[in-house]
């Protein structure tokens, strides 16, 4: 099962991400420090930190839920797929982004269904708008992601009746039937028990295999797929180090990073982080 990316790529040269010394205040707060990061497109990452550490404030600047601080030269602080103005629900067939906030907002609607939910991706709504067409090839790529998230099972379901696992899948679904060229996921195994955790890493990697470029926002290095190879490491709002996985996935980095002992260790080829 495949899930062909937007027919309209980019310019190769067009980064997905890009900040220059962005600054972000929330409150009286300064929750980002000049941060300065470029993600290409294909490069698949982490941004991996601790809580408070400023990944919830990354992904409201993409979101445009939060603006950072007006460059005094006149410069871009933030671009997206080399936009400085973006609409998130233009870019969709580019950049699908799942995060808790939409799963609560679409939980709210009553007597949505897990198709209906998927749908909805279509139109950068919470519902189908009734004014609005649903084509059967809209159905067809409902179940064909529904397939690669392994939640085609679901499709029937009630969406408020869902485990955190069996939404986590709807809603990178959701995300795909856009065939988007990269996915933007925020702390996506928050709440999971261990075998929704497991689904959820098995999913991802299908995503890699199908060329959808990953930019993962965590502090689980269990989410740290294998395919994910460079890794960016946050605290306070600032990059503490930015570079391959195998470099900063260890004992030493993480431990400053989360600011007390972490004890790495990798089974089969997965890694586990310990405190003490």
């Amino acid at each position: 099962m495949t899930v062909a990316a937007s027919s309209a790529p980019l310019a190769a040269n067009v980064p997905l991400i890009e900040l220059d010394r962005a600054c972000v205040i929330r409150g009286q707060v300064r929750v980002l420090h000049d941060l300065s990061l470029r993600i290409a497109q294909g490069q698949h990452t982490a941004l991996l930190g601790p809580n408070g550490c400023g990944k919830s404030s990354f992904i409201k600047l993409i979101t445009r839920e939060l603006y950072p601080l007006a460059h005094a030269d006149g410069s871009v602080a933030v671009r997206v797929l080399g936009q400085n103005r973006w609409q998130v629900d233009r870019l969709r067939s580019q950049l699908g982004i799942v995060t808790g906030d939409l799963s609560s907002n679409l939980a709210d609607m009553p007597g949505l269904t897990v198709e209906e939910a998927v749908l909805s991706g279509f139109f950068a709504s919470f519902v189908v708008p009734a004014f609005r067409e649903v084509t059967e090839d809209m159905r067809q790529r409902v179940r064909e992601t529904l397939a690669l998230t392994g939640a085609l099972p679901l499709l029937a379901r009630g969406y408020a009746e869902l485990s955190a696992g069996e939404t986590r899948r709807v809603l990178i679904a959701r995300a795909l039937v856009n065939r988007p060229q990269a996915l933007l996921l925020d702390e996506p195994s928050t709440g999971l028990d261990l075998i929704a955790r497991q689904h959820l890493i098995a999913t991802m990697r299908r995503l890699a295999a199908e060329g959808i470029t990953l930019v993962l926002v965590t502090h689980h290095i269990e989410e740290v797929i294998p395919e994910i190879a460079r890794v960016v490491l946050l605290r306070s709002g600032r990059i503490i180090a930015d570079g391959p996985r195998d470099d900063l996935l260890r004992d030493a980095p993480l431990s400053d990073v989360f600011g007390g002992p972490i004890r790495v260790v990798e089974h089969e080829g997965r890694l586990s982080a310990f405190a003490g």
